[in-house]
């Protein structure tokens, strides 16, 4: 059935998230791709002019899926405590609905790719941005709370890494509310050492 280019173009790039996620880049061919999607190559070709094209959209179009996830559900949060809790549970969520995406993003052969590593690392430098806007401490650094927002998203893509390999049986919110706990106590700690009462929960 022929589509509209917009329309074609996300069902080529949803398609080609769980063959990179079984196959892995390098074992992955266009062919393969065209074939999954049920088109031709020559209509792939039309939309990216090489594997590597694909796979560099592939990683834009992903990490910014989950980016705004993030900045959604923190949005409408009624304070920080809830913002920590409702981005966690975001980024969770997605992940359990969409654990190729995750995998393709953070997966060990993206890293090794310079040309992918660098791409996902935009990726988790936005993810980081985000959640240092929600550290709330009087006193302490833009940069400081850059510092930790990497943080934030280092226990939670390594939490979600842990979670996907070993199928830990826990579900997306209750793991969320967990890490968020983990994660709001260090920000009590954080706030207590500059001299800024803890607020209450």
């Amino acid at each position: 059935m022929r589509l509209p280019a917009a329309e074609r173009r996300a069902q080529l790039l949803k398609t080609a998230v769980d063959v990179f996620a079984a196959n892995g880049f390098h074992d992955t061919s266009m062919n393969v791709i065209a074939e999954a999607a049920g088109v031709t190559k020559p209509v792939l070709y039309q939309h990216f002019a090489s594997k590597r094209a694909l796979y560099l959209a592939l990683l834009a179009e992903l990490g910014d899926e989950l980016r705004q996830t993030i900045a959604k559900a923190t949005a409408d949060a009624p304070g920080p405590r809830q913002q920590i809790e409702y981005g966690f549970v975001a980024y969770f969520t997605y992940v359990e609905g969409n654990a190729n995406a995750f995998r393709v993003l953070f997966g060990a052969g993206t890293r090794r790719d310079e040309e992918f590593a660098e791409a996902v690392q935009q990726v988790e430098d936005s993810i980081a941005e985000l959640a240092a806007e929600l550290i709330d401490v009087d006193g302490l650094s833009l940069e400081r709370r850059r510092l930790l927002g990497n943080g934030i998203v280092g226990l939670a893509e390594g939490a979600c890494r842990y979670w996907l390999a070993n199928a830990v049986e826990v579900d997306a919110t209750t793991l969320a509310t967990e890490v968020s706990w983990l994660a709001w106590a260090g920000l009590r700690g954080i706030r207590s050492e500059v001299g800024t009462p803890s607020p209450t929960r």
